[in-house]
């Protein structure tokens, strides 16, 4: 798999200057919005919560591969609520961590434009 070379502004900055450029400036949430919502992040591979689990039981067999190649992202929002993503990589030699945990934070990000786009529609629907 081949990775496009990395712009200096990321893809949702993109859009937002295109948004800005447009002239549509009702109310909307922002990457900036998404940002602030994040309080705090946490990545790990199903590899470390395995041994976690396997510690806490006293276990002593071995973890397989394949969860090595597996890596969450969890990110905490100012309300305390949390949201999860992931990345899977198949091929065990192109596995690289921080590749896996930018791809793991923005699904995880993705989750997070739904939950303030309701939380928008909801106010501009109560304020209507």
């Amino acid at each position: 798999m081949n990775m496009a070379v990395q712009t200096a502004r990321s893809d949702d900055e993109q859009l937002e200057d295109m948004i800005q450029l447009k002239g549509k400036t009702a109310a909307r949430v922002t990457p900036a919005d998404i940002e602030a919502a994040i309080v705090s992040e946490e990545y790990f591979t199903a590899a470390h919560g395995a041994e976690q689990v396997r510690g806490l039981e006293g276990r002593q067999d071995a973890v397989p591969d394949p969860l090595r190649l597996l890596t969450f992202c969890v990110l905490v929002l100012r309300n305390g609520f949390t949201v999860t993503g992931e990345s899977a990589c198949a091929s065990p030699e192109n596995f690289d961590a921080e590749i896996g945990r930018k791809i793991a934070r923005d699904n995880a990000k993705n989750k997070i434009w739904l939950l303030e786009g309701y939380l928008l529609k909801q106010r501009l629907h109560e304020s209507a």
